[in-house]
């Protein structure tokens, strides 16, 4: 049975042999000047030279690669000094090469990824400042106006007042979903699990937004009768939240006297998808990607009238992602937009 030998030595037996050989063949040209040949001394001085040859080479090699490699790994620091071990570095070079290509490839995954985060935090921090300055702007522009003679009226005074409120509240606003938001992303806001009806849930959101849907003459609806309850199993709460905030940004942009419609449906065997349909103004194809990127606004003209932190469809999207669940997003410009979400079902608790 042939012997295999490894890769790694094939370079230090291929330079033993021919010293080998080299040695050899001036040893047997000695003793034939000598006229004194030994064959057997010759054999046995050859395997000897062979096997120290090959030894001294292969260590020999192994040390000066290993050195070699070493010092441009803490040259250029892009290592920590772990990723290196005294153990003996293959001589090899296929192997080698391929060891040090995938680590250039890793390297410029890395700094392309560095890069794309830089221009994510560049674009996240002018965004937190363009929503932070304007209720700040007003609240100085109401403050200084007070401060320059206006507080002593007494009308202008209490109007004045009230429109600074409405900015602290609207910054309020914002701090509260940028921590929540904060939370959702460093993984730090728990998911408290437990059974309710998403149908009793849903019916007590178009409650709490029935006076906001009906300034806009906007019908929220089922789109048929759910006379059985329909159990999941996540975070009440939370997902109260996520109807809450699609509920709000299907009012906001929906069409006057128009229709918010929710439905229920059996997805597979242990999962439920909830819709949020509605006829309003839709969302451009070329927006939809970056719906839920945090602050970005179809709305690229920078107008604040709806109100809101901009925040809404990053947070419902973490939540849901925070379910191990996922959420969808249809839309056609002036015919409506459709956004869903899925759900594990449960069983209702038998008391």
């Amino acid at each position: 049975m042939a012997i295999k030998l490894k890769k790694s030595y094939k370079f230090a037996l291929r330079s033993a042999f021919l010293l080998t050989l080299c040695s050899a063949i001036l040893l047997g040209v000695f003793f034939y000047v000598q006229r004194s040949f030994d064959g057997v001394f010759l054999l046995l001085f050859s395997i000897l030279f062979f096997i120290l040859s090959f030894v001294i080479l292969q260590y020999r090699i192994q040390r000066y690669i290993y050195r070699r490699i070493k010092k441009i790994y803490d040259d250029v620091a892009l290592l920590e000094s772990s990723s290196l071990t005294s153990d003996p570095i293959t001589t090899d070079m296929k192997t080698l090469t391929a060891e040090i290509e995938k680590f250039a490839k890793d390297k410029k995954i890395e700094i392309d990824t560095l890069k794309i985060r830089e221009e994510y935090r560049k674009d996240f921090l002018g965004n937190v400042s363009h929503e932070l300055k304007t209720p700040l702007f007003t609240v100085q522009g109401y403050l200084e106006t007070l401060l320059e003679g206006a507080i002593n009226d007494k009308n202008v005074r209490k109007k004045y007042l009230q429109r600074a409120n409405k900015a602290v509240e609207r910054l309020i606003y914002i701090v509260k979903d940028l921590d929540l938001i904060t939370k959702l992303e460093a993984g730090e806001l728990n998911v408290e699990r437990s059974d309710f009806d998403i149908i009793e849930l849903i019916q007590s959101v178009f409650e709490l937004l029935e006076m906001k849907a009906a300034k806009k003459e906007i019908t929220m609806t089922f789109d048929m009768e759910y006379p059985e309850p329909i159990y999941v199993n996540a975070d009440r709460e939370k997902i109260q939240q996520v109807l809450t905030n699609l509920l709000v940004n299907s009012i906001k942009y929906g069409q006057p006297q128009g229709t918010t419609e929710v439905s229920v449906e059996n997805l597979i065997r242990n999962k439920v998808i909830v819709r949020v349909t509605d006829n309003g103004e839709g969302i451009p194809e070329q927006y939809i990607p970056r719906l839920f990127e945090r602050f970005y606004r179809v709305d690229q003209s920078g107008s604040r009238k709806e109100g809101g932190s901009g925040l809404g469809l990053s947070i419902v999207k973490h939540i849901i992602e925070a379910h191990g669940e996922k959420i969808y997003v249809e839309s056609v410009e002036k015919v409506g937009s459709e956004f869903s979400f899925t759900l594990e079902k449960a069983t209702p608790s038998k008391e």
